[in-house]
């Protein structure tokens, strides 16, 4: 019986591997949306808002619609399947460069920031590809093709700033035009890979059953994954959606921008290739605790001095700080549902990670231009603080819980 198990779960593993494959080359595409967003957002933002208090407003509009498009994402997988739902993203991701576009050569701010809104919806559908590549797999393998995903956002990395790089200047007075068009070739790539994942159709059985989803969210383990997952995310986005406004102000190039947001991307996904790995040696928490620190360590970097290395250095240290942090907490949240209830906490969670990033976004063009990018870094240590401390709580009220069930098992007549 032993053998047919570990039999069912290589046979489990090998599908999980070439779906992974897919993902992760998708995850490289898919993040060259996020990067091209991020890299102008800020700049065309300034030349199109009315005032430059809002110039982040583009960004923060992507954020919402990361934060809008999670429960329906979830709500179409779990009732279509998860490759419906991944081209129904790929085909916003076109949307978004096409619109984009457009709003640039019209000088239209409210249509740049519907473009964005749309790039973030694919991106929140793109968010779901890292517990997809966990669908169906062994425990064992779950967090290194979670891991193996998110590293394929290093290509992104490259990908997405360089892209900017190579045509922002093609249709001058333009500035950025030509690179949203881009884009939106590059979703109708993505739009391709993805089709080809080895997802079928959920079976009836697996749309019932299952326990509430308050039952599941209000466990102390779920509650530490997502109040992490809360704390990482949105406090790289504060930083790195300001960081490029910022690099501005201070006098240095778009150039400079480009290169920090592109090692910032890479920095955020190139742990990746052994995040996995050090979950499964030192335990998710003490991965997910060392990310804080980091994005902690950067803030303290930002705070040091305003020359591109400064810069530069904060992007990169906070890329991998969110990177062992955000996939620490994911692996978390793996623990704490079962195969049924997977599509609908998974969205919740994610719902929770990228509504708060929305409503810090919206406030980060305010916090630069009212109180400049010092007060951008001393945000992030209280909420930093208080993830170590509730990670701390939970570590231990699991380490008891063991102790009693430890000697229940031993001494059963003692209560």
């Amino acid at each position: 019986m032993l053998d047919v198990t570990a039999a069912n779960e290589i046979a489990a593993d090998a599908r999980v591997r070439g779906n992974v494959v897919r993902l992760a080359a998708a995850q490289a595409l898919t993040g060259a949306n996020s990067a091209v967003i991020f890299a102008t957002g800020a700049i065309v933002g300034a030349t199109l808002a009315p005032d430059v208090s809002f110039a982040t407003v583009p960004i923060s509009m992507y954020v919402l619609g990361l934060a809008a498009g999670t429960l329906p994402t979830g709500a179409i997988s779990r009732r279509f399947g998860r490759r419906v739902a991944f081209i129904v993203g790929t085909g916003l991701g076109a949307l978004t460069g096409l619109l984009g576009c457009f709003a640039i050569l019209h000088a239209s701010f409210p249509l740049f920031c519907l473009a964005t809104f749309l790039g973030g919806l694919y991106g929140a559908v793109a968010q779901s590809y890292r517990f997809a590549a966990a669908d169906g797999a062994s425990a064992a393998y779950r967090p290194k093709a979670v891991s193996w995903v998110m590293a394929g956002g290093v290509f992104a990395g490259v990908l997405g700033p360089q892209l900017v790089q190579w045509t922002m200047d093609v249709w001058q007075p333009y500035l950025f035009a030509f690179s949203f068009l881009v884009q939106a070739a590059v979703a109708l790539i993505a739009m391709g890979i993805v089709a080809g994942v080895d997802m079928p159709k959920p079976a009836p059985a697996d749309l019932r059953g299952g326990r509430p989803l308050l039952d599941i969210v209000t466990q102390p383990r779920f509650i530490a994954a997502a109040l992490c997952g809360v704390i990482s995310y949105p406090m790289m986005n504060l930083v790195m959606t300001s960081a490029p406004l910022a690099m501005k102000l201070c006098g240095l190039s778009v150039s400079d921008s480009n290169f920090g947001i592109q090692w910032h991307i890479v920095a955020m996904y190139g742990p990746s290739f052994f995040t996995g790995a050090l979950i499964a040696r030192f335990g998710a928490r003490k991965v997910v605790a060392a990310g804080l620190l980091l994005e902690a360590g950067a803030a303290g970097i930002g705070l040091s001095g305003i020359t591109a290395m400064h810069f530069w250095a904060t992007l990169i240290v906070l890329g991998i700080g969110w990177n062992f942090s955000f996939i620490g907490a994911s692996a978390l949240v793996l623990e704490t549902h079962r195969p049924q209830e997977r599509n609908k906490v998974q969205a919740f969670n994610d719902f929770l990670v990228f509504g708060m990033m929305a409503i810090g976004s919206f406030s980060s063009g305010q916090l630069l231009a009212s109180y400049g990018w010092s007060a951008v870094n001393m945000v992030v240590f209280p909420p930093v603080a208080l993830g170590l401390a509730v990670l701390s709580l939970a570590s231990f009220a699991r380490r008891r819980k063991a102790r009693l069930d430890a000697a229940m098992g031993e001494f059963p007549d003692a209560i």
